[in-house]
């Protein structure tokens, strides 16, 4: 039998399921990706980490109210963002301490709602993820949660550079820096929710932070490191629904796991900040010591 190489390629979107897939995730993969780069850049995993667990009570209260998941999500995470805060006032407690012991206590609260809550919908699939089984109000949440971070984030891309790289600077020149922080969180929330569907609470953390660390490891330009964080991402995406379809594995697992091995293939093989990239700048200085020459008046590459 004769290898097809368009075959292999076109049999997975034979299935409507499939191609539902692949949009949702290279979407939100492009939505995670876009506001990795700003929570690197802030400094913020920890706080990816702690709002994406954060969301699990909101999904159950929801499901018993009858409410779109997304509203209940949006205001869960919120409400743990505002309760960090608070702590952290109120207290002699180091902000990581403080998120650490906010978002793991929501988390179990979630995890006992699902247990006390007879559902006919598996609320676990909120936790995995299960991006082959969207339904068509999910797809429509996602689409709109992800739109909502991508318009904004556009409007006030500068605002909010400034204020995660320097913001004592941005208050000097009268950004109210109160607003972006909240409104960061905000759509930091709106992410995960856009991603609970695809990949689940758990997997949206490596979205959150993989795309952006390979864009930094790449480049000290914050437009490149973007446009390489969301390329990246959509590569992972389409690989991922791939590997998920022939391997018949998890679709979030497969693409965190792909984004998980370009981050060590940047590590390793990256021009600048690559550890072999690293060790060639090092013998080539070396080089230059020992012929007796001004490292200055190299003209090496």
């Amino acid at each position: 039998m004769v290898f097809n190489l368009w075959d292999w390629f076109a049999e997975p979107f034979q299935f409507s399921f499939m191609q539902t897939a692949l949009i949702v995730s290279t979407f939100v993969g492009v939505v995670s990706a876009v506001l990795s780069c700003y929570l690197i850049l802030k400094g913020w995993s920890l706080m990816g980490d702690a709002l994406s667990h954060a969301v699990l009570p909101g999904v159950v209260f929801s499901y018993i109210l009858g409410l779109p998941f997304a509203i209940g999500s949006f205001v869960s995470g919120l409400l743990c963002a505002l309760t960090i805060g608070w702590v952290k006032q109120h207290s002699r407690v180091k902000e990581d301490t403080v998120i650490g012991l906010v978002f793991t206590a929501v988390f179990a609260l979630g995890l006992i709602l699902i247990s006390r809550t007879p559902s006919d919908v598996h609320l676990m699939h909120f936790i995995y993820g299960n991006a082959l089984g969207i339904e068509h109000d999910d797809f429509i949440q996602t689409l709109v949660s992800g739109a909502i971070v991508l318009v904004v984030v556009a409007i006030l891309r500068r605002d909010l550079m400034l204020f995660c790289f320097d913001p004592n600077h941005a208050r000097a020149i009268g950004l109210n820096t109160t607003v972006l922080h909240y409104l960061l969180l905000a759509l930091l929330t709106l992410t995960v929710v856009a991603a609970l569907q695809a990949v689940g609470l758990i997997l949206a953390i490596a979205m959150l932070i993989t795309p952006g660390a390979i864009g930094y490891l790449l480049t000290e330009r914050f437009d490149r490191m973007m446009l390489l964080a969301v390329g990246a991402a959509v590569l992972s995406s389409v690989i991922g629904v791939y590997a998920s379809f022939y391997l018949d594995a998890s679709t979030g697992g497969c693409i965190v796991a792909t984004q998980a091995m370009l981050f060590f293939a940047v590590m390793i093989l990256g021009p600048r900040r690559g550890l072999l990239g690293q060790a060639l700048q090092r013998r080539r200085t070396r080089q230059v010591i020992a012929s007796n020459k001004p490292i200055a008046a190299y003209d090496g590459p």
